[in-house]
């Protein structure tokens, strides 16, 4: 116990270091005492506590057999008194017995025999010792789960807090290298894998090992000999479980990788729902996470396997050991009378209860290997350095910043593609208060020059200077409580616009974010909203339009006041209006600040005192507009390129998610908690196509069931020979039983084998399939499912990763153990009612008792079971969206407030906790008390029966083993009470997906499709709401149309509608009244893939998905094979082919995680090749060159011109240069279309397009 104190840190601080760590990392797992390095001595005092209570309720069994012995020796002589005396010719006299004559009566030379047992007054005073033991053990088994589940939570808790708090600490580049879904999988299933391996399971585990030395030494004392004879066997059981226990140790680890690679398919795949839709790669995505499952199916099977072989080995053993017990020990009795026949019980119970319980507390080092294992990873993060620390206190603060940034001689690549150089000796200078552009194509490191100043990553060589000093040597907190950024992709966090803006500096008062939104242009549409500044904007900002998602992200960067102010393109999501006012309002904020601004639209820079021009990693000129223009370098060239057009732009309402929390959604929610666990039965369904499998497993486990009452049956035969008074027939009889025992030895090595393998086999498949069923039912939704912010990424992320495990553990291995239980429980019920009905009446009058606590636990557990899921999905919640937004949360230097909010939701987990606890204890210790109880009354009672009825005492034996059998049976089952309530619930939440049918189905079966489809659309009164927003209208009765292979153009403000039309379009959506027509057929009649099949689509920020560039092309047709000609064909007119020639793997670079590892340029290209490579008759370009520059945005025009050749197109742009060609331009306002035509006749009418594009007056 000492090491347990020892193993932890003094204070359970994360950034303490593991003095092994370096150990760790060789290894596949971590130390098992180095689990409690989280420990306070108050932890350590009562796990101490618990310790002693487990250490002494495992004595109280093989104490108990010291009061066994003697009762087993009082029935034998009051049997053997009995045969004497049956002789009318003698009689007891003075405790011995006479001849009638008088004379001693002498069977053997000179000794007498003893006569006079009162067997009823024994058996009274024996029960009185069975009811104190029942008392003791009742007291201490609560304490010793009480004590232990208390410590263990307060641990977990802590390991919980510090892992998050450590990976929020973690630099960005660290986050580059792994995915949120991993960390997500880490955070839930691992550290509750590490709090099963030092919770309750210890101090059982403890008690077991107890009981086995108690049992030996209590052989010791009765016959070493025999004793020694057993335990010369016994280093056998022992290297067959510590065998067993280094096998599945390392294969758990293996399982556990397969299981996060899987999550991290999953994650991303939800997160990027409509891309996958768009491009009908459900198919595809359900079998990409399904190769990931096969891996950990393998692995667990084999698992399985290997835990059945040993535990057949191990009860093969103790089986072989009985019989050499038995017969070794007779002789002790018989030949030698070194023993009696109590003490023979004593040595053979003692050594017998020693080894069961060896046995059982080796199947319990599974679970300390797997959280072993789960630790591995775990606590290699918590004690990780990061090499850029956002919670060190260390850096100095200036009193007074001017603002000069400088870059000397700057070297960088990203730790994820360290072979490719972004940065390449870049020098420059920012001059503090002035406003300097970057310019330069997409990929030149403009974008990288900016993280670099906010410290997001350390440069490789070279330093980046602010006001003369290296920012390395400056406080990270403070230096970026000096910046203030806005992006062009703004992420907002799941709350309202208020928490929103707030989240840009501590202790803002309300006066200051209206005042910031007004500056930011946003205060007029957030009033109109109808709960104006708290309005949720739902995950990931998608209730907002982009124009309105950038407007909030600049009032929280102007919140700051910062004194450096970095506008990563931030004005490109605005409408001409609205980039107006906000470009003013930037203009007058920034008086003074020092400005880095990127844009790609040279109109918005040319006012800068400085433009810097970015090639290839490095600073070629510097100067102002005209200088540069002068100069005719790479400036100059950008200039000539582009258009000098007006802007109006908008963003799809929630490309990435669509979520918000309505009143109405809060009820539903409560609903939910009200999932019914489900129907066993229909859990079986599921594995039912294994059935050959659960026949095998379960004809393995009624065998291994069975074995425990044949036990009985040869146990108690043994004792009954000792009362046979011819020693040959005593000596043959014992043979004879003993041979049994080797036969019951063989049996159980092969039923133990097949229990295992069959379990395991269906068990895996089982998980496999319901990964992969209930991944298919998520894909298989309609996008509005997804805008529920109860089924956000993370959360059902967390669902595949628990739900599936859970119902596994109800079916496979416990299934086994109910018909283990049930063959024990029968056969033993019927043994005992032949032999004596009336004792086995008494006996099974404490079965109930058993029941009941079981049953007690049960209900205890279903009501906990599901308050912790609750508790965890809300921390996982945040968790999830915390590691996906790492970026903006630490360009704000809000990574306190995240973890505040993570513990503020453990907490709530750790309550439910507590209160489980002591219920948990009491029900433990009054199943276990219940036996002994029931001892006290057998025995009380039996004694009774032999002396009043003359039942021989040989029976009292069989009833009682046989019911203490059937009591340990029940009490196996009982330990499976706590698995089997949670996989029912889980089961629930399961077929409550499966059993949803999709508002838009994605069958093929379902749905008209035609052979010469032309690609006619047209909207006919369309009218629509969110259905998370229904108190807003988003479209008021849409009607336009445009004809095949026409150009349809929408304009129009911010959030009037645009993308929802085409999300409509898509099928994503159907409008609440009127038709969205296809070559003049409903769109709801026509078949969801076909019609989507006909779609190509460029979006504004394109998801890319973490595999290889041409993998990525691919995914623009799942319906066939695309071969790689078709992708370089496709590569060559996106103009990407170029670029991709220039990378060391070519088309086998991977992206990274949504694409990190490029460009925003780049990105869209790859996403303009992916709809090129589906030969759509529909093309939709959603703002599809917004994020390049002009020299590639020139380029890729010319590719989307190419491309739209002959195929139907709708475009939403904001560059009226990109447009004017278009066939139709619709002008839409407020979610109608005011004004539609070509750009000449809507010139002509001298209406709001007139205006727009001459003056960019107001358009809504």
């Amino acid at each position: 116990m000492e090491n347990l104190t020892e193993a932890k840190s003094p204070d359970a601080d994360e950034g303490d270091k593991l003095s092994g760590g370096k150990k760790i990392k060789n290894g596949p797992s971590v130390g098992y005492f180095q689990l409690y390095r989280f420990a306070t001595w108050k932890d350590a005092v009562m796990m101490v506590l618990g310790t002693l209570c487990a250490i002494l309720r495992g004595s109280s069994y093989p104490l108990s057999l010291l009061v066994y012995s003697m009762l087993t020796d009082t029935f034998v002589a009051y049997e053997f008194e009995s045969q004497v005396l049956s002789d009318p010719s003698k009689e007891c006299n003075n405790n011995t017995v006479y001849w009638i004559n008088g004379s001693a009566y002498e069977p053997d030379e000179n000794q007498t025999v003893h006569c006079g047992v009162d067997i009823e007054t024994d058996m009274t005073k024996f029960a009185y010792f069975y009811v104190g033991f029942g008392v003791t053990v009742f007291i201490l088994g609560h304490f010793q789960i009480a004590f232990w589940v208390s410590a263990a939570t307060k641990q977990t808790q802590r390991i919980r807090k510090a892992y998050f708090r450590k990976v929020m600490q973690m630099e960005i580049g660290w986050f580059d290298c792994c995915s949120v879904g991993e960390l997500n999988t880490r955070i839930v299933d691992d550290i509750t894998k590490i709090n099963n391996a030092i919770a309750d399971q210890v101090s059982i585990f403890i008690e077991k090992m107890s009981t086995f030395v108690f049992g030996f030494m209590v052989g010791f004392i009765a016959g070493w000999k025999l004793t020694m004879v057993v335990i010369s066997v016994s280093p056998l059981i022992g290297l067959a479980a510590g065998l067993m226990a280094m096998s599945v140790s390392r294969l758990t680890g293996q399982t556990m990788n397969a299981y996060g690679k899987a999550g991290a398919v999953a994650d991303e795949v939800l997160s990027s729902i409509r891309t996958v839709t768009a491009f009908g790669g459900e198919d595809k995505e359900v079998e990409r996470y399904d190769k990931n499952l096969l891996i950990a199916q393998t692995l667990g099977v084999k698992k399985g396997s290997i835990t059945g072989l040993f535990q057949g080995c191990l009860w093969c053993i103790i089986f072989l050991v009985y019989a050499l017990a038995f017969w070794y020990g007779s002789k002790l009795v018989i030949d030698t009378k070194e023993l009696t026949p109590g003490g023979l019980m004593q040595v053979f119970f003692g050594v017998l209860i020693a080894a069961m319980n060896l046995g059982q507390a080796m199947s319990l080092l599974e679970v300390f290997a797997t959280g072993r294992a789960a630790a591995m990873n775990v606590f290699e993060t918590i004690d990780r350095e990061p090499e850029i620390n956002c919670f060190s206190e260390e850096g100095h603060t200036l009193d007074k910043v001017k603002g000069d940034i400088e870059f000397h001689n700057v070297t960088f690549s990203y730790p994820s593609r360290p072979d490719v150089k972004i940065l390449n000796g870049l020098s420059t200078e920012i001059k503090g208060g002035e406003t300097t552009a970057f310019v330069g194509p997409s990929g030149s490191g403009k974008s990288t020059a900016v993280q670099l100043i906010q410290r997001f990553y350390d440069p490789k060589e070279g330093m980046v200077t602010l006001d003369g000093h290296d920012i390395r040597t400056l406080n990270i907190q403070w230096l970026r409580s000096l910046i203030g950024i806005v992006e062009q992709e703004p992420v907002l966090f799941a709350s309202t616009i208020a928490e929103n803006i707030r989240f840009g500096r501590r202790g803002v008062t309300m006066v200051e974010i209206i005042q910031a939104s007004k500056e930011a242009n946003a205060y007029n549409f957030i009033m109109d909203l109808p709960q104006q500044f708290d309005t949720l904007v739902g995950e990931g900002g998608g209730q907002m339009s982009g124009g309105q998602k950038q407007r909030i992200a600049i009032a929280r960067a102007l919140i700051r006041n910062p004194k450096v102010l970095l506008l990563d393109m931030a004005t490109s999501a605005l409408d001409n209006e609205s980039e107006a006012v906000v470009q003013e309002a930037l203009d007058s904020a920034r008086v003074g600040m020092t400005t880095i601004s990127i844009a790609h639209r040279l109109s918005t820079i040319r006012n800068a005192d400085m433009l810097i021009g970015f090639e290839h990693g490095q600073a070629v000129e510097r100067g102002t507009h005209s200088e540069l223009l002068d100069k005719k370098g790479i400036y100059f060239t950008l200039v000539t390129l582009q258009d000098q057009g007006l802007f109006s732009r908008d963003t799809p309402i929630g490309l990435a998610k669509n979520q918000e929390f309505t009143p109405e959604n809060k009820n539903e929610d409560d609903a939910d908690d009200d999932t019914e666990p489900a129907v066993f039965g229909r859990i079986l369904k599921y594995n039912w196509s294994e059935w050959p499998y659960l026949l095998l497993g379960s004809l393995g486990a009624t065998i291994n069931g069975l074995s425990t009452p044949i036990y009985a049956l040869l146990f108690s035969q043994v004792v009954g020979t000792f009362s046979i008074v011819d020693v040959d027939e005593q000596m043959r009889q014992i043979n004879s039983i003993c041979a049994l025992f080797c036969i019951v030895a063989v049996i159980c090595f092969f039923s133990q084998f097949l229990q295992g393998y069959a379990f395991s086999k269906s068990g895996e498949l089982l998980t496999r399939r319901l990964r992969k069923v209930a991944f298919q039912a998520m894909l298989r939704q309609e996008i509005g499912w997804f805008d529920d912010p109860k089924n956000s990424p993370g959360t059902l992320t967390t669902r595949l990763a628990t739900d599936a495990s859970m119902v596994q553990q109800a079916s496979g291995s416990q299934i086994g153990n109910i018909f283990n239980a049930l063959a024990s429980v029968g056969a033993s019920i019927i043994i005992a009612f032949y032999f004596s009905w009336k004792l086995a009446f008494v006996i099974i009058v404490f079965l109930p008792f058993i029941v009941l606590s079981t049953i007690i636990q049960s209900k205890m557990l279903s009501g906990f079971a599901k308050k912790d899921d609750d508790a965890m999905e809300a921390a996982g919640q945040i968790s999830s969206e915390a590691l996906s937004n790492i970026r903006t949360i630490a360009g704000l230097a809000r990574e306190e407030l995240f973890v505040q909010l993570y513990e503020e939701k453990l907490e709530l987990l750790y309550k439910s906790d507590k209160k489980k606890v002591n219920i948990h204890g009491l029900s433990f210790g009054f199943a276990k008390s219940v036996f002994f109880f029931a001892n006290a009354a057998a025995f009380r009672y039996g004694g009774y029966l032999v002396s009043a009825e003359g039942l021989h005492y040989m029976m009292v034996f069989r009833v009682l083993a046989a019911i203490t059998v059937s009591g340990n049976a029940i009490g196996q089952a009982f330990s499976f009470t706590p698995d089997y309530v949670k996989a029912k619930i889980a089961a629930a939440h399961f077929f409550k997906l499966l059993d949803r049918p999709p508002q838009i189905s994605i069958s093929h079966a379902d749905g008209k499709t035609w052979e010469n489809f032309q690609g006619e659309i047209e909207f006919r009164g369309c009218k629509f709401t969110y259905p998370t927003r229904p108190d807003v209208q988003v479209l008021k009765g849409l009607v336009v149309s445009v004809k095949p292979g026409q150009t349809l153009a929408f304009v129009g403000s911010s959030g009037c509608g645009k993308s929802t039309s085409v999300q409509l379009l898509q099928r994503f959506y159907d409008p609440d009244e009127g038709q969205v027509l296809i070559d003049g057929c409903p769109s709801n009649v026509v078949s969801v893939p076909f019609l989507r099949s006909q779609i190509g689509i460029v979006s504004q920020e394109p998801v890319l998905f973490d595999c290889s560039i041409a993998e990525n092309i691919q995914y623009g047709d799942n319906a066939r094979s695309v071969s790689m000609t078709e992708v370089v064909e496709a590569a060559k007119k996106a103009h990407l082919h170029d670029f991709v020639m220039t990378l060391p793997d070519t088309y086998e670079t991977q992206v990274g995680a949504q694409g990190s590892q490029l460009s925003r340029g780049q990105k869209q290209r790859i996403a303009i090749a992916r709809a090129i490579v589906r030969n759509p008759k529909i093309l939709l370009l959603d703002e599809a060159t917004s994020a390049l520059d002009t020299e590639s945005e020139k380029t890729v025009q010319s590719a989307l011109d190419e491309a739209r050749k002959g195929r139907t197109c709708v475009i939403i742009a904001h560059r009226l240069s990109t447009i004017q060609t278009a066939d139709i331009i619709a002008m839409m306002s407020q979610g109608t279309v005011i004004e539609q035509g070509t750009h000449e006749s809507l010139m002509a009418q001298r209406g709001a397009y007139y205006k727009l594009v001459t003056t960019g007056a107001p358009i809504s």
